[in-house]
């Protein structure tokens, strides 16, 4: 099993100022750890110089204690890194069953059976396989852009926003199927706007504000915490419901 460790990142744009300022995090395998914060606090930056679609200005982002080279998005994968962005997930002109190989291009051998595995494990896709991507709903959309991810038998699993414009239904459905890989085994760090549904779903969590890591604490205590409810969740926001 795996251990993501941010050591003191700093990142951001290239022409820009830094967006995150000198973040630490540890997430272990089967950990849920939700990142919240108002907008432009970083969230989605620091996924990205995690994931190695951005190169850090400073600190270190290792596996297990294995450094990874900055900006280096392939050797991550490698490390047994996975990313989900909010948008462009998924290959909408391709079909179901082209989505998933090309999840699995990197794969030497094997790929009928890693694709297999994710029909096995998310089989609402299967009915689905030669239908376009684009054609499904945003739900099972989201569902494929996991299973893409998944292709690569990751460790570590970031995802950013994987409820976005979803019904609260669908939402729910996102949640429980995340936490039930998160239960599995890996390591997953998610950033997510619905932040009290994710805390409730969620093992942890963290706040980022301007850029900058201001609370780390069990996904119940931050949920239960007055001044972080009136901030990010909400007055009156009820207690969590799904913790465990």
């Amino acid at each position: 099993m795996t251990t993501l460790n941010a050591n003191d990142v700093c990142g951001g744009y290239a022409t820009a100022e830094l967006i995150v300022k000198g973040v630490d995090l540890t997430v272990g395998p089967k950990e849920l750890a939700v990142i919240i914060g108002p907008n432009g606090a970083g969230k989605s930056t620091f996924l990205k110089l995690l994931a190695g679609l951005l190169p850090k200005r400073t600190g270190q982002v290792s596996i297990d204690g294995a450094a990874l080279p900055p900006g280096n998005a392939h050797m991550a994968c490698d490390h047994g890194v996975s990313f989900v962005p909010q948008e462009r997930n998924v290959f909408g002109s391709l079909s179901v069953q082209e989505n998933l190989e090309m999840g699995g291009y990197l794969l030497r051998s094997g790929l009928k059976d890693r694709i297999e595995e994710q029909l096995s494990r998310f089989p609402i896709l299967r009915g689905k396989l030669r239908e376009k991507a684009g054609n499904l709903s945003g739900g099972q959309r989201q569902v494929l852009a996991v299973a893409i991810a998944l292709m690569t038998n990751p460790n570590v699993l970031l995802l950013d926003e994987p409820t976005a414009g979803l019904s609260p239904a669908a939402a729910k459905d996102i949640f429980v199927l995340i936490r039930e890989l998160a239960s599995s085994g890996l390591a997953i760090l998610m950033v997510e706007q619905n932040a009290l549904l994710a805390l409730e779903y969620g093992t942890r969590g963290v706040v980022l504000v301007a850029g900058r890591k201001v609370r780390d604490d069990t996904a119940s205590t931050v949920l239960e915490d007055d001044e972080i409810r009136h901030l990010f969740l909400g007055r009156g926001a009820p207690a969590a419901a799904h913790q465990g």
